[in-house]
């Protein structure tokens, strides 16, 4: 997790929500995190970083969008 978190940090952003969970039967670590204020250039090359530590298998990203009311 800290070197998750190591990657936000070091730019300046803290996660506004964080949730990690360890699966007991494979011992696989899964984090959800949300950020907000990055733009979709550097959420990119923040994904690109995670993928490079060592047994990370998956970056997923995704944006979030607020809807206007009319």
């Amino acid at each position: 997790m800290p070197r998750v978190l190591e990657h936000f940090a070091k730019r300046g952003f803290v996660p506004t929500a964080w949730h990690s969970l360890v699966e007991t039967a494979t011992g696989e670590l899964t984090i959800d995190l949300q950020v907000e204020g990055l733009d979709m250039e550097l959420a990119q090359v923040i994904a690109a970083s995670l993928r490079q530590i060592v047994s990370v298998e998956t970056v997923l990203m995704s944006e979030k969008r607020v809807a206007l009311t009319a």
